[in-house]
């Protein structure tokens, strides 16, 4: 093995394991429908709300507990368009991005554009990174501090597949509704 290829080995695995997270995720996101993002699978669990100004601002727990319900497609969609936000602008950006300024599209095809820009600007940076940079701690920032920047792309790449279960597992029940 060639040491440039020895410098990457990191990169190539979190770059695969991510591949496989996206691929999952766009699946479930091609046909979204902003119906189906709007429906409630019950009358509790967490879903955005439309502000006076137009804009749709989501509901944030007190806790995890499985009394809150399930959560809308919108929400759900709203939830990993903000950690990827949280993450690429308190990684590569000013850091002063709260949860309270990122805000749902409002409908599938923005919520489609918003998520394949984040993949797009994710991509941008991870490529420009070397197995050395994911050992530093400097870009850790949020949700994690302190830790290996690899630490930060791990929890990403098993946070886009989780939500990408997520979305699937309420596209099924969406799909079968009385």
């Amino acid at each position: 093995m060639t040491q440039e290829n020895q410098n990457r080995e990191l990169v190539s695995v979190l770059s695969r394991q991510f591949e496989i997270a996206w691929m999952l995720t766009d699946y479930h996101l091609q046909t979204l429908s902003t119906e189906e993002c709007l429906w409630r699978p019950a009358e509790v669990g967490l879903h955005v709300w439309q502000q006076p100004d137009g804009s749709w601002q989501a509901d944030w727990p007190e806790h995890e507990g499985y009394d809150l319900g399930p959560s809308s497609l919108a929400w759900l969609t709203w939830h990993l368009g903000f950690w990827w936000s949280m993450v690429l602008e308190h990684s590569f950006g000013e850091g002063k991005l709260t949860r309270e300024a990122v805000i749902w599209p409002g409908d599938a095809d923005g919520v489609r554009n918003w998520i394949k820009g984040l993949q797009e600007r994710w991509r941008k940076v991870f490529a420009e990174l070397s197995d050395q940079d994911l050992r530093k701690t400097d870009k850790s920032r949020w949700p994690m501090q302190d830790v290996p920047f690899s630490e930060i792309v791990a929890w990403l790449n098993i946070e886009l597949a989780k939500n990408a279960a997520e979305i699937g597992s309420a596209r099924f029940h969406y799909a079968v509704k009385a």
